[in-house]
């Protein structure tokens, strides 16, 4: 996925995997955790289950089935379910037959937010470390199922009685990006296909619905920490400090630090362009890993259930609860 442009307060909750982590943090000392017990477990299972399908790699059977799966998870949870077909060509002139999966929770209310990710798997593992390895797919626990799995969960929790409408979009075709084997010029449009044509296709009326949008990518890797992305600064810096906030008041302010880090082409960038959603992307950043500054199993056939970490998931889903239960 991507290509890097450039690169007190004590909380009482009782987690699965373990205490929501203490903060100090003088603008949030008067503020309160809101809403359910983000369970990691449930979303643990979730990335599990679409793993079970093997890469979901474009034009593939594990695809498709992968998708039906999303489709009936959203459908068992309550959700308006739409999908959005499109033949989209991929840089090498693969016809890539994408789905973008909508779920709306209170499709009615014209007041939303956007949460999305893509669910795609990358069809070439093009930075691991094995040579022999870079033409593999990629079974995207992390990048690609990780996102799905949070967005899940937070859907399966949203009760009757919240006055705001949130549209999941799992986007399609972000990961067939060039290759770093391919002798294409990667000029950053070969990825987030799927991103692009949904902006594309959303009219300003639809557009106007949202308050703001999050992009979860690779949110349940081991050892993640959340920098402030730099596009997402510059597009939407107010959505930014307060996902940042939110994360300190209900604990994992350490796993989102105030510091910058890269600069992303990812699916965050189409919606703020093109569909003029102010978006920002919650993706990690190693600035000490020599591998990648995605993390270790970054494009690698590592990217596996073995290197997701409940905790980080946890970070990422409670923060998100956090977020939609204190939008009035």
């Amino acid at each position: 996925m991507k290509n890097s442009i450039y690169l007190v307060f004590s909380v009482l909750l009782m987690l699965s995997c373990g205490n929501l982590r203490k903060q100090t943090v003088d603008d949030t000392a008067t503020l309160q955790p809101v809403g359910p017990v983000f369970s990691a477990d449930s979303a643990y299972l979730y990335c599990q289950q679409q793993c079970d399908f093997g890469p979901r790699t474009m034009n593939s059977k594990a695809h498709d089935l992968c998708e039906e799966w999303i489709v009936s998870k959203f459908k068992a949870f309550g959700m308006d379910v739409t999908t959005q077909k499109a033949d989209l060509k991929g840089f090498d002139g693969t016809i890539l037959k994408s789905t973008n999966i909508i779920a709306s929770y209170k499709s009615e209310l014209a007041n939303r937010i956007l949460l999305c990710a893509h669910w795609d798997s990358r069809p070439w593992a093009d930075n691991d470390p094995d040579e022999a390895n870079h033409k593999t797919p990629v079974l995207a626990a992390n990048d690609g199922a990780s996102g799905v799995a949070v967005m899940l969960e937070v859907a399966r929790q949203l009760p009757d009685t919240l006055g705001i409408g949130v549209d999941f979009v799992c986007f399609d075709a972000e990961d067939w990006g060039v290759p770093q084997w391919s002798d294409a010029v990667d000029d950053g449009n070969s990825w987030a296909l799927g991103a692009q044509y949904w902006a594309a296709n959303c009219s300003k009326k639809q557009a106007k619905t949202y308050r703001f949008g999050i992009l979860l990518d690779m949110v349940g890797g081991q050892g993640a920490q959340f920098y402030k992305e730099g596009m997402s600064l510059q597009y939407a810096s107010s959505v930014v400090d307060k996902v940042w906030r939110a994360a300190q008041v209900v604990g994992f302010g350490s796993m989102f630090p105030t510091q910058t880090g890269s600069r992303i082409t990812d699916d965050h960038i189409p919606v703020n362009r093109v569909a003029k959603i102010p978006t920002i992307d919650i993706i990690p950043y190693y600035p000490n890993c020599e591998q990648s500054s995605f993390g270790p199993t970054w494009h690698t056939v590592n990217d596996d259930m073995t290197h997701i970490d409940k905790n980080t998931l946890q970070a990422v889903g409670q923060t998100m609860i956090q977020v939609i239960f204190s939008e009035k």
